[in-house]
């Protein structure tokens, strides 16, 4: 690999990257928005499992989706496309839980029981998966 294109490829590199912390940090305003209760705060004051596993899973749904998008991206504005449409489908993916999945996930969730942070989580992995794979084009 000749100098030019290792720090082009580096250059590519950091840009997407940098990118992808800063949808990162997009969505944990987002998820705070969309959800009742404040999870940095039941996490971080009253240490409940149930809301860190739920957070935790949606984060991870979302950087697999993210990365799905990285990975098949064409240019930067593609991947800012498909980065914002992978923020919708996990949006989305709590709203599934919410409103249809457990009613009472809200209060589940501020109650610490970790069933509910386990489906929540898992329902976040998994859209976050199938999110990934269809953006392969």
């Amino acid at each position: 690999m000749e100098n030019n294109d290792l720090i082009t490829s580096l250059l590519h590199f950091s840009a997407y990257f940098g990118m992808s912390l800063l949808f990162l940090v997009i969505f944990k305003f987002v998820y705070k928005f969309i959800t009742p209760h404040d999870e940095w705060k039941l996490i971080k004051e009253e240490q409940n499992t149930a809301a860190a596993i739920g957070f935790g899973g949606a984060v991870l749904g979302f950087a697999i989706a993210l990365s799905g998008a990285v990975s098949n991206s064409v240019s930067m504005v593609d991947f800012a496309t498909w980065g914002a449409v992978a923020l919708v489908a996990q949006s989305l993916a709590f709203a599934l839980v919410r409103f249809g999945f457990m009613p009472r996930i809200i209060h589940r969730i501020e109650a610490n029981e970790i069933s509910a942070g386990i489906m929540l989580a898992a329902t976040s992995i998994a859209v976050g998966l199938l999110n990934a794979a269809c953006m392969t084009y």
